[in-house]
């Protein structure tokens, strides 16, 4: 399987390249990045017309504003894409799935099983516990991360927000307002400092009990692993969109 990883000259991308170069079924075809230089044991290119070679699928841990170009790329060469960036607006969403139309295209914000199943177990909990426990969500990561909240808190507070028996409001910034909690909320809260990788909590605080659903992720290699599994899953897929749901289900 030969991949292009989009972002190589990043934290996840330079992960990314070296567990790619590890695995016994893979093949580092090429890496994509604006600002990389190309001394590296394999070939950089800036702008994605510049690659005119062939691929089995393309991994994109880089930024939004790279997303127009991979989708236009993998759309005329009809290839499979991992799309594991985040911080992407509503639009961008929209567009990622309008070319699953086209190509198959794997879509997470967290590409850790872990966390996906994390996500199924806060999905149980609140169907269980319904509208009779306050919910809140912490996540932590280094100081280098930009967007705020995570995608994969986003992730996980959707998911907990399908489940309640309303439509709760997200909050994110508790000092503006001076008033006791609405409980038809879900309080998302950031910390970012030092080289914290990623850790999650969910909180449901009940009358006299508190229940936590936690991941912490202790290395990136974590996601990277997980991108490389779904490079594979898509191998012989349809057109569609796909998540870390379906590769659970697979696995």
């Amino acid at each position: 399987m030969k991949l292009i990883v989009s972002g190589c000259g990043g934290t996840m991308g330079k992960v990314l390249t070296q567990m790619i170069q590890e695995q016994t079924d893979c093949q580092l075809a090429a890496g994509f990045d604006p600002r990389e230089e190309s001394s590296q044991s394999f070939p950089v290119f800036h702008r994605w017309e510049d690659w005119n070679g062939s691929c089995d699928g393309v991994i994109d841990f880089s930024h939004p504003d790279n997303l127009d170009g991979l989708l236009r790329f993998v759309g005329t060469n009809k290839v499979p894409a991992v799309i594991a960036t985040t911080g992407f607006t509503q639009q961008q969403i929209d567009r990622i799935h309008k070319a699953s139309l086209e190509v198959p295209v794997f879509f997470s914000a967290n590409m850790s099983l872990g966390v996906s199943l994390m996500r199924e177990l806060c999905v149980k909990a609140a169907k269980v516990l319904g509208g009779q426990y306050d919910v809140e969500l912490v996540e932590k990561h280094h100081h280098m991360k930009v967007d705020a909240p995570s995608g994969t808190a986003l992730m996980l507070a959707d998911g907990v927000a399908e489940a309640l028996p309303y439509q709760p409001r997200y909050v994110y910034d508790r000092h503006s307002v001076r008033a006791k909690r609405d409980p038809h909320e879900i309080g998302i809260h950031s910390v970012r400092g030092g080289t914290l990788v990623g850790e999650h909590e969910m909180i449901f605080a009940g009358e006299d009990e508190v229940i936590t659903i936690t991941h912490t992720a202790y290395s990136k290699k974590i996601f990277a692993q997980g991108a490389i599994n779904a490079a594979r899953f898509l191998q012989g897929k349809k057109p569609g969109l796909y998540t870390m749901a379906d590769l659970v289900e697979q696995a």
